[in-house]
């Protein structure tokens, strides 16, 4: 089994007030604070994230290096395929070349990641919002619609702290 976290990348302001690269948008201060925030919370959790696979957008990235600090250091890669267009298969194909992780925790954009939640539980979509982290048990990394298990699903105001 392995325990997969989908988390969506913290708060990063308004994108149409960013005059930059999209890719180059980085966590507001709203944004590190949830981000700390996630951190402090997983650290209590014995069944954390054992390693952090992020797409290379700043926010995305910025997001994984924070939250994994409070873990005591707990690996980050970056990952192309994440930073647009993630189904099942590309998950899959992620999860694969991340190696024998039993942990990992994706970190991503929506609409991707309400959608592969959805997808993964077999239902339409289930919204996650910024700074949003949810855990699924998968059987195995050849994933399929429906084949996972919601263990939770947690949005920033849910986070412990200010």
């Amino acid at each position: 089994m392995i325990a997969l976290h989908l988390l969506r990348h913290a708060h990063a302001g308004d994108p149409m007030r960013w005059t930059g690269d999209d890719a180059a948008r980085p966590l507001s201060e709203k944004g590190r604070r949830q981000a700390q925030r996630l951190g402090t919370l997983l650290a209590s959790y014995p069944d954390a994230p054992d390693l952090f696979i992020t797409s290379p957008k700043v926010r995305a990235a910025q997001t994984a290096e924070i939250v994994a600090a409070r873990l005591g250091g707990v690996r980050v890669v970056v990952d192309d395929r994440l930073a647009w267009g993630v189904g099942l298969e590309v998950v899959a194909d992620v999860l694969l070349a991340a190696g024998d992780s039993e942990r990992p925790c994706l970190v991503g954009h929506d609409p991707d990641f309400s959608e592969l939640l959805g997808e993964l539980l077999g239902l339409a979509p289930v919204p996650m919002r910024k700074g949003a982290i949810a855990r699924v048990d998968v059987s195995s990394q050849d994933l399929t619609p429906g084949g996972a298990v919601l263990r939770y699903l947690v949005p920033p105001e849910l986070l412990p702290g200010k």
